[in-house]
């Protein structure tokens, strides 16, 4: 038989740019454990070793307390903000077409490529007493600087992005079908926003919000300019880590680096839960 014959019988073996699955995966995991896993396993290996004792000692400083709360409230207040800025900003850049369109959409990106430090240089030049803003504000009675609303305007500047890009492809994967057959049904602008509309954006809403307060949550160079870095008043959890191993105080830093490693890890387990949980609510909804 010649080869063109058998060529048929022969299975074919599609040639990959990357070498076998085993190998593939072995090569992806190392980088990934040297690069991700291990520190973050010598973190948890030295929280433990701190016991339930020396964690809780290191947590319930006063001075902890105070930063843990502001960075949490702030990052929670800054997440809402980002979603619903976020959300908007994704709306128009979907539903309308205008001059300068593709540059907002470029500019939307730009707290990812700009350096951190950077960020809060500048906003704290927008927002001082003698700033852009901040001289008006300061004016009317708003000091924004150096203020626990400053950190949660340079929070907002940095999650923006995650929520603006999570709803986004939602949001051209929509269209306006839907939204035409329930304004053809009579429906009102709120209540196609309220039953069409929002409940196909939550899961990206809940992924955006999840993000940006993760992001939120661990943010260090855009806050400490504009924050004053005030004990008991506008001082970061992240800026504390650094002050305890500046003085030599590494159970505390640790302590306090292994509960925003916690949180973190909560945040991202729910943004990897909420598509299945969607997911399984839309394939039972048709049984209801």
């Amino acid at each position: 038989m010649t080869a063109a014959v058998l060529s048929p019988l022969i299975p074919f073996r599609s040639r990959r740019p990357l070498p076998g699955f085993g190998l593939s995966l072995g090569l992806g995991m190392a980088w990934l454990g040297v690069v991700v896993l291990l520190p973050l396993l010598a973190l948890a290996v030295r929280a433990a070793g701190l016991g339930g004792d020396g964690w809780l000692r290191a947590i319930h400083d006063p001075r902890v307390q105070a930063a843990l709360k502001l960075s949490f409230g702030a990052a929670l207040a800054a997440a809402l903000l980002a979603l619903v800025a976020g959300a908007i900003v994704a709306w128009v850049l979907v539903r309308y077409r205008f001059p300068g369109r593709r540059v907002l959409d470029a500019l939307v990106d730009l707290p990812f490529a700009l350096p951190t430090a950077v960020a809060g240089i500048a906003l704290t030049a927008i927002y001082s007493s003698n700033g852009w803003v901040g001289r008006f504000t300061e004016a009317a009675g708003l000091k924004i600087a150096y203020t626990p609303i400053g950190i949660v305007i340079a929070l907002v500047f940095i999650g923006l992005p995650f929520a603006v890009r999570t709803v986004q492809p939602v949001l051209e994967a929509l269209g306006h079908e839907q939204e035409e057959a329930a304004a053809s049904l009579g429906a009102s602008r709120f209540t196609t926003l309220r039953r069409v509309i929002l409940p196909e954006l939550l899961p990206a809403l809940l992924t955006g919000f999840s993000l940006a307060f993760a992001r939120a949550l661990g943010e260090y160079g855009s806050v400490i300019f504009i924050a004053g870095n005030k004990p008991y008043a506008t001082e970061i959890a992240p800026l504390l880590i650094t002050i305890r191993l500046e003085e030599y105080d590494y159970n505390g830093a640790i302590a306090i680096a292994a509960l925003l490693l916690a949180a973190s890890f909560v945040c991202l387990l729910a943004i990897n839960a909420i598509p299945s949980l969607f997911a399984h609510e839309r394939r039972e909804k048709p049984h209801g």
